[in-house]
């Protein structure tokens, strides 16, 4: 087969609605509405995804037919984990290249900071609104 501009293309792979129609008939994919079904158009991702260029037309439509409902269902329902309040002070220390030291004026001293970002001292509501102020985020994350 030739393009328009002389040169020789690949032929293209055609879809076989009816080996596609097998495989969907075998996914069942619908869009996904708790973690156990997550879970199981997954696994039918890895196990198409193993096979890597040896895949079909078919199993490659269904592939991203089912990656497509996968991350539609990740959107809705993202993951962010809860943390513990030192564990947030750390995290956003780390993000906003600081050290403790530059926390001591907030805080009061450089002990309260260590005890704070070590998780040995709670943080009090007065503390943890004026770090919530310091890093423009919800005094909820430190208390």
């Amino acid at each position: 087969m030739t393009a328009r501009s002389g040169r020789r293309t690949a032929p293209s792979r055609r879809l076989n609605l009816r080996k596609y129609a097998a495989l969907v008939g075998g996914a069942l994919p619908r869009v996904i509405e708790n973690d156990e079904e997550l879970e199981r158009v997954a696994r039918i991702v890895e196990l198409l995804l193993e096979k890597s260029d040896r895949r079909t037309v078919e199993e490659e439509t269904l592939s991203r037919l089912l990656i497509s409902l996968i991350d539609g269902y990740q959107r809705a329902h993202p993951r962010i984990p809860r943390l513990q309040p030192h564990e947030a002070l750390q995290a956003l220390m780390e993000a906003g290249n600081l050290r403790q030291t530059d926390l001591a004026p907030i805080l009061g001293s450089r002990s309260r900071v260590s005890d704070a970002v070590n998780g040995k001292r709670a943080i009090s509501k007065a503390h943890a609104r004026k770090l919530a102020e310091f890093f423009r985020v919800s005094p909820e994350l430190f208390i």
